[in-house]
């Protein structure tokens, strides 16, 4: 395999990984834009573990993750005092000030950002991945998987099943973070650099779009929009760089891809993978009878 695809299957491991972050909290109804937030706690504390006390990458890389789920829990008191735009926007701003303190830390390469010996690589990190989209799969299959699906469709109406909407959404938000920062301890080992200006608010917006352009209804969602965001731009390069005719698309691929989200959102708006699509699926390979696809909420 060649250095270039195992260098972006890598990334597209990472990026299954950051994206199913995100996608356990809005799940129960919490839409995260702070994901940098957490990666950047998981990529300094298992950077610094393994660049200043030499801690092994298998016990550094769990650490970050337990570190940034830490963070989480202890964050999502005061955040679900918010809702609505007022919760996005405390996510956002917890992402900013975890980068204002990082940057302002010397030991850890301040401005110019960190940079560490260990190296992952993709036998690390795919197996990663996939343990984490089993991990997932099975959690939203267990009763705390139902609850979060009951809040995430109708708060009011889960409450009264008895369901507790604020333990409920805290173990959520931390999960998250601890994939998160999973995520962001196995980047700064794959790329042996990492640093706050890379990992900001537009990074926070991609992660968020991965989940919702995939789909918050069902675990293969995230999974969708991280292929989607990973594989379609570097794509469209490749193709400008191949043929000649398409050289437009190596300035303009953004352009492209920026208008293919805006039409999939149009007209998915409840994102690419939801149930009703994926009961169709069984039902037609069953050879039931098809129900007609709905919208539903996202």
């Amino acid at each position: 395999m060649s250095g270039y695809i195992s260098g972006l299957l890598a990334m597209l491991a990472i990026n299954i990984i950051i994206a199913y972050s995100v996608f356990v909290p809005a799940s129960a109804g919490l839409l995260n834009l702070g994901a940098a937030g957490f990666v950047l706690v998981g990529a300094y504390s298992a950077g610094a573990l393994t660049m200043l006390w030499e801690v092994p990458l298998w016990l550094a890389v769990p650490s970050g993750a337990v570190a940034a789920g830490l963070v989480a829990f202890l964050i999502a008191f005061p955040i679900l005092r918010t809702r609505g735009i007022y919760m996005v926007l405390a996510t956002f701003a917890f992402a900013e000030v975890v980068a204002g303190v990082l940057i302002n830390i010397p030991a850890l390469g301040g401005a110019a950002g960190l940079s560490v010996m260990a190296y992952a690589g993709l036998p690390v990190v795919a197996p990663a991945a996939v343990g984490v989209v089993c991990f997932v799969a099975w959690l939203m299959a267990t009763r705390f998987g139902l609850s979060v699906r009951a809040i995430h469709d109708d708060e009011n109406v889960a409450h009264l099943f008895g369901v507790h909407l604020r333990m409920t959404q805290v173990v959520a938000l931390t999960i998250g973070g601890a994939i998160g920062g999973l995520g962001g301890g196995l980047l700064v080992h794959q790329f042996n650099f990492i640093d706050v200006q890379s990992t900001g608010a537009m990074f926070s917006i991609y992660v968020l779009l991965y989940v919702l352009m995939g789909g918050t209804q069902t675990v293969w969602g995230p999974l969708f929009g991280a292929f989607f965001f990973t594989l379609v731009p570097e794509a469209l390069r490749k193709l400008s760089e191949q043929d000649p005719s398409l050289k437009f698309l190596e300035g303009g691929r953004y352009i492209v891809f920026g208008l293919a989200v805006v039409l999939l959102m149009m007209w998915r708006p409840q994102g690419v993978v939801t149930r009703t699509m994926l009961e169709n699926l069984r039902s037609s390979l069953r050879g039931d009878k098809v129900a007609p696809t709905g919208g539903g909420r996202a």
